[in-house]
C-alpha cells in the first residue's frame, strides 16, 4: 500500500512539473525578451500568434525588424488595433520600435509575431524554435513555449492570478 501511495505522489509531482513550465528569458545587447509563448493551434489552422515582452534597458531605440522559424513558411511582425469600431490586423513592414528605457508587450489583440503557413499546428507544451532580428542588437535565437489554445502561457504564476 505504501508503494502505491508513493507512486501516486511521484506521478502527481511529475505532472505538476510538466505543466508548470515557464518560458525562458533571453537577452541580446540591451534587450531582454521575457516569457515568449505561442497559443496551441486547433488542427488544420495555418497561422499562429507569438507573444512576449521586450524591455530595452539601453539609451537608444532599437527595432524588431524580422522574425523566422523552421515551423512556419513565413513569420511577420503584426499589429492589431481598432479603427472606427473595426479590428484591423496588419504587418508592420518597417518593424516594431522598442523605445529606449521602455517595455513593449506583444500580446493578443495588439502587437504580435504571426507564424504563417504552419504545416503542423503548435501544441501546448511544445517548444517552437525561432529567431528574432533587431536593427541594432542583431539576431537572437529564442524558444516560444506552447500555451493553451484559450490563451496565456499556462504557467503557475498566471494560473494563481
Amino acid at each position: 500500500m505504501l508503494k502505491r501511495v508513493s507512486l501516486v505522489i511521484a506521478f502527481s509531482l511529475a505532472c505538476l512539473l510538466c505543466n508548470s513550465a515557464v518560458a525562458e528569458d533571453f537577452t541580446i545587447g540591451t534587450l531582454k525578451i521575457s516569457e515568449p509563448y505561442v497559443r496551441a493551434m486547433v488542427p488544420g489552422a495555418p497561422v499562429g500568434g507569438g507573444y512576449m515582452t521586450i524591455t530595452n534597458t539601453g539609451t537608444t531605440d532599437d527595432r524588431l525588424v524580422t522574425a523566422g522559424s523552421p515551423r512556419a513558411g513565413t513569420v511577420q511582425i503584426h499589429e492589431m488595433k481598432m479603427d472606427n469600431d473595426v479590428m484591423l490586423m496588419r504587418e508592420l513592414a518597417n518593424g516594431l520600435t522598442i523605445p529606449a528605457g521602455k517595455t513593449v508587450e506583444l500580446k493578443p489583440g495588439g502587437y504580435h509575431v504571426m507564424f504563417m503557413k504552419v504545416a503542423e499546428p503548435f501544441k501546448q507544451g511544445q517548444v517552437i524554435k525561432s529567431t528574432l532580428t533587431f536593427e541594432k542588437a542583431g539576431a537572437v535565437a529564442i524558444d516560444f513555449t506552447g500555451g493553451p489554445v484559450a490563451g496565456g502561457t499556462g504557467s503557475h504564476q498566471e494560473i494563481a492570478k
